[in-house]
């Protein structure tokens, strides 16, 4: 955060002294990192709590709320760079290429020693949001920087509020997908790359299960997926259906990695409103 605050800083005056908009901004697309990282430490100290008699399944979407959060800035912020390019390019302004140089190349030092440092950590959806961010501003600064030299040989002033629409663009199709996927966690979607159907057959397979019916998968994020069902099984002991349950949940956590498991057992056939029903009942070998 504080490379990133003397980044912005750095960047607002080469954008003043060097009349650069594709400066000024990236100097307002970084500033948006410094409550981006705020917030994403603090998802990630929330995360770490265990769960209480107030959040019984702990603080696993604290991370996803911070990049649905920080998506959510990138959007609007994208949206005021792009009529900002786009005035520019109505009435390109000279600027100074050097400025331009220097201060991009300082930046991208940055921009790009923290981009490194967040590769180990892009399977978490918040600490992937700060990576395409500062991804993001490293391109954009190696942009800057070609812009400077290609006005300097010939003049064009128009590249430098092409590159400020560009950068603005490249913000946007990073934000949204962040977004989208955030959200999707936010609503209780199923984890992506994981089928109903296919988790419904997959129990059907343990023995004894009948019928499976009212399914429903969705992720606490930061790789924590939760599963409850229902399942028809004959009439047995209760240390039987214990084995059974036992069954169930290791099926679910070795075949999806499901680590929350709840299951209803019912010795009664398929209710007539059952919610999400799956694929077929066991056959009767009978």
């Amino acid at each position: 955060m504080a490379a990133t605050l003397a980044l912005v800083v750095a960047e607002v005056f080469g954008g003043v002294a060097g009349r650069s908009v594709a400066l000024l901004n990236d100097a307002l697309h970084n500033l948006s990192d410094v409550p981006a990282l705020g917030i994403s430490w603090l998802a990630m100290r929330w995360a770490e709590r265990p769960a209480d008699s107030d959040k019984t399944y702990g603080y696993h979407r604290a991370g996803v709320l911070a990049a649905f959060t920080n998506a959510l800035l990138l959007l609007l912020l994208t949206v005021w760079l792009g009529y900002e390019a786009i005035q520019r390019l109505r009435a390109p302004v000279a600027v100074v290429e050097s400025w331009m140089i220097w201060t991009s190349l300082a930046a991208l030092a940055v921009n790009g020693g923290i981009t490194l440092a967040l590769v180990r950590g892009r399977g978490d959806l918040n600490l992937r949001s700060i990576l395409v961010h500062n991804f993001g501003d490293a391109l954009s600064n190696i942009a800057i920087i070609t812009g400077a030299v290609i006005i300097h040989s010939t003049g064009a002033r128009w590249i430098d509020p092409l590159l400020g629409l560009a950068i603005g663009l490249l913000v946007l199709w990073s934000s949204v997908g962040i977004l989208r996927e955030s959200s999707h966690i936010l609503l209780e979607g199923r984890p992506r790359g994981m089928r109903v159907e296919e988790v419904a057959r997959a129990i059907l397979s343990v023995s004894g299960v009948q019928e499976v019916h009212d399914v429903h998968l969705w992720s606490l994020g930061g790789g924590h997926h939760a599963l409850s069902l229902h399942a028809r099984i004959p009439d047995m002991h209760m240390d039987e259906c214990e084995r059974m349950l036992a069954a169930i949940q290791e099926k679910a956590a070795k075949g999806f990695g499901i680590n929350h498991t709840t299951v209803q057992l019912e010795r009664a056939g398929l209710p007539l409103q059952s919610g999400y029903v799956m694929p077929e009942p066991a056959k009767n070998k009978n």
